[in-house]
This record gives structure tokens, C-alpha cells and sequence, in this order.
């Protein structure tokens, strides 16, 4: 099969499996119904606060969005692993490298389109509940920020992805993963504040905020998650390559 042909079969295999398809739509719909159950709420009095930061507190749902990134990505490549579903793949595909990379790319290219509408969405649609304190665009680190989210909501799903191939389990990806983003990072933050910033979650993150005091940059942040993201991809490639179907 051609590469063309490969990628338009995972695109058709991820439309197809309501799983992934679902989570992959949940990305969208769990981050705007977040947004617009809090901010009318509790958005504008969060912003007396002196520690305040209006970039940040405007991504807040991507808090959410994160873990629908993650099980998009897990439920993308699990879907393989059931009912001999992977010795058909490759029997339709017997070069791995390219079964492979492109299951991952149409992985992480789905999850970046989605995560950049998801976060130009969720960043305007919050401001129109925030009045005076509410921030553009154009303000300064916005439009950063929103691409940046994007950018990180995909590398989760392909760090979820990767890790599903080595696991060959989409359920212990996850339920080793949301407990790690959830409760691990403020765990170990409050142990020692610099290795946390490296963690894969935390470094991301640092792209959602106007004014950062770590040692991390914006890019630099996201640079470490993709990291991450690439050392699971990795990982998932060497099982895949050496494990029978």
C-alpha cells in the first residue's frame, strides 16, 4: 500500500471506532462545556485576586481538555489490540515503519487540529463572560498561547498513544496517566518544585502563562513535553516492531 493510502485507512479507522472518534470530539465538547459552566460563575471573581494571571485562568478548561487528549490517544492506538485487530493492520501492511508512522501521525495531526480549535474556542468564548477584565488576542502572549495549547493538547495524545503501543493496553495507559496528571505533578511540586517543572504535564503548561518565575520558557516548556511524547512514540515503535501481533 501506498503512504497515502495507509494514512487515509487510519484516518477511516479512527472515524469508525466510536471510542476514538468520541474522545476525539469530547476534546472540543468537555473543554467548552467546562468554560461555559465556569466562567458566567466564578470568572470575574477570581480577577481581584493579587495573584491573579487573566492568560492562565482564561485556559482553565484545558485542564480538562488534557484528559480527553490523553484517552484519544490511548483509545486511537488500543483499538489494535482488540479481537486480533492488529494482525489484520499488518497483514494489510506488513511494513511496520510505515503502519506505524502513519497511525501516529494521523494521531497526532487529528489531535492538533481539534486542540487548536479547542483552544482559540474555549479562550474566546470565556472572555465574553469577563467584562473588564476581559483580554484580546492581541494582548500580550494570547495568541502564543492558544497555539501553544493546541500544540500541547496533541503531544499528550501522542504521549497516550506511545505509551498504548508499548502497554498494548489502553486502560492501564490511562489509569496510569490521568492519576499521573491529576495528582503526581502537585505531589512532586510540592517535594521539589524544579524536578516538576520537567514533568510532562507541568512543562507543557508553562505556554498558558503571562508571567512564569521557573527556569522554563514557553517554547522551551513544550519542548520538554515533546520530548516526552517523542520518547513514548519511540518506545511504542520498538514493541510494536518486536512483538508478534
Amino acid at each position: 500500500m501506498t503512504t497515502s493510502a495507509v494514512l487515509r485507512s487510519e484516518w477511516i479507522k479512527i472515524r469508525s471506532v466510536r471510542a476514538s472518534w468520541g474522545s476525539l470530539l469530547s476534546v472540543l465538547v468537555a473543554t467548552l462545556a467546562i468554560t461555559l459552566l465556569a466562567f458566567p460563575l466564578i470568572g470575574q471573581a477570581e480577577a481581584d485576586n493579587p495573584e491573579y494571571d487573566a492568560l492562565f485562568s482564561a485556559f482553565y478548561a484545558i485542564n480538562f481538555a488534557q484528559i480527553a487528549a490523553i484517552s484519544f490517544g490511548a483509545t486511537a492506538f488500543s483499538s489494535e489490540f482488540a479481537h486480533g485487530a492488529l494482525r489484520v493492520s499488518l497483514a494489510a501492511v506488513p511494513r511496520r515503519g510505515l503502519f506505524y508512522a502513519a497511525k501516529t501521525a494521523v494521531i497526532g495531526a487529528a489531535a492538533l487540529v481539534l486542540g487548536l480549535i479547542t483552544s482559540f474556542a474555549t479562550f474566546l468564548v470565556g472572555q465574553l463572560f469577563m467584562g473588564e477584565y476581559a483580554i484580546g488576542l492581541g494582548d500580550e502572549g494570547a495568541l502564543s498561547a492558544c497555539v501553544g495549547a493546541g500544540i500541547y493538547l496533541a503531544l499528550m495524545a501522542l504521549f497516550a498513544s506511545g505509551l498504548t503501543a508499548l502497554l498494548r493496553s489502553g486502560v492501564a495507559v490511562l489509569s496510569l496517566l490521568i492519576p499521573f496528571v491529576l495528582i503526581v505533578g502537585f505531589v512532586i511540586g510540592d517535594m521539589n518544585a524544579g524536578v516538576a517543572e520537567f514533568l510532562p504535564d507541568r512543562a507543557g503548561q508553562v505556554v498558558l502563562h503571562s508571567d512564569y518565575d521557573g527556569s522554563l520558557g514557553p517554547w522551551p516548556g513544550l519542548g520538554v513535553t515533546a520530548l516526552w511524547a517523542a520518547a513514548a512514540v519511540g518506545a511504542g515503535w520498538w514493541a510494536v516492531r518486536r512483538r508478534d501481533a
